[in-house]
């Protein structure tokens, strides 16, 4: 028997299960990460900074800096977390606007392009 397994088996732990836990949202961070006594943790603090663009810089092993931007295509959507939560694909929110669009009285319907 190796050294290791002696350890082991001096140990007592050579036999127990591990307990596996299925993490939720909620809990999905460990309890020693407490966030609440951090200053100036805002939840949301640049969304909307990131939704007008952003930069990145990315600074390479070989001491050179890169630098990308980043920014929401034409007719990009970003949805909220609530909303989110709903729609597994770009398929089923395009699904679900399909669907409300169909029931808009025809007279009311305008395309978003004819709207200026």
């Amino acid at each position: 028997m190796s050294v290791a397994g002696k350890r082991q088996r001096v140990k007592g732990d050579f036999m127990k299960k591990v307990a596996e836990k299925i993490m939720t949202e909620k809990d999905d961070m460990k309890a020693e990460y407490d966030f609440s006594n951090m200053k100036g943790v805002v939840r949301g603090k640049y969304y909307k900074a990131y939704r007008n663009g952003h930069m990145v810089n990315i600074h390479k092993a070989d001491g050179t800096n890169k630098i990308q931007y980043f920014k929401l295509e034409d007719g990009a959507v970003m949805l909220e977390s609530d909303v989110r939560k709903y729609f597994a694909s770009s398929e089923s929110v395009n699904r679900a606007l399909r669907s409300l669009i169909a029931i808009i009285p025809e007279k009311k319907r305008k395309p978003a392009h004819l709207k200026r």
